[in-house]
């Protein structure tokens, strides 16, 4: 049955989903709509280390680049938890697919013996979309080719499902935050979505 009670108010609104998907960019603009703080992952994770993304790839390899995204995910939740004002976190692209980052943002979201304090939301767009808009951007370390992206889509598919709700992402980036809202403050149409599995046609949230 859907939530009829009071919805808990949310510390923490994660946002996850492939590269191209928009995260930074919906991301920014949710976080305006509330008056929230926006924190970019991969931003902070530039500038604790000095270099892009890429060239972190490029020069360190992908065990470590994967250390500094656990290591400032750790920070960002932290600061999410002590800080007054709510937090909206555009998490990497592989982020979420890490056993131990999904631990991390578990915890973050729902604390042992507390109400839940943020959830976890994928951004979900057609691959055709990802690959489209990937193509044209010069800063995605993980994008060689057609096939190891589609590949790469399929292995990290499994994981995005596992988010809290899930947002058809493909359309321009107000509508995208609009939904985000809509299913945040349950205001969509045709019934409250809670956080028990309710359907709409573009959002989802998981059990």
């Amino acid at each position: 049955m859907p939530v009829t009670g009071p919805r808990p108010r949310l510390k923490l609104v994660c946002l996850a989903g492939f590269m191209g998907s928009g995260k930074s960019t919906v991301g920014r603009l949710l976080a305006q709509q509330r008056g929230w703080r926006f924190v970019d992952l991969d931003e902070r994770i530039e500038a604790q280390s000095g270099l892009r993304i890429a060239e972190i790839f490029d020069r360190l390899g992908e065990p470590s680049f994967r250390k500094l995204e656990h290591s400032e995910l750790a920070r960002a939740l932290g600061e999410a938890s002590a800080s007054p004002v709510p937090m909206v976190l555009a998490l990497g692209g592989g982020t979420f697919a890490q056993p131990a980052n999904r631990e991390l943002l578990h915890d973050a979201c729902i604390p042992d013996g507390a109400p839940r304090r943020g959830c976890i939301v994928w951004l979900d767009c057609p691959v055709e979309v990802l690959l489209a808009r990937c193509v044209v951007m010069d800063d995605r370390p993980l994008f060689r080719d057609e096939i190891s992206f589609r590949r790469l889509y399929e292995e990290r598919l499994p994981f995005y499902r596992l988010a809290d709700l899930q947002v058809e992402g493909s359309s321009e980036p107000r509508m995208v935050v609009e939904r985000i809202l809509a299913a945040l403050d349950g205001k969509e149409t045709n019934r409250a979505i809670g956080f028990d599995g309710g359907l709409r046609s573009q959002v989802k949230w998981n059990a």
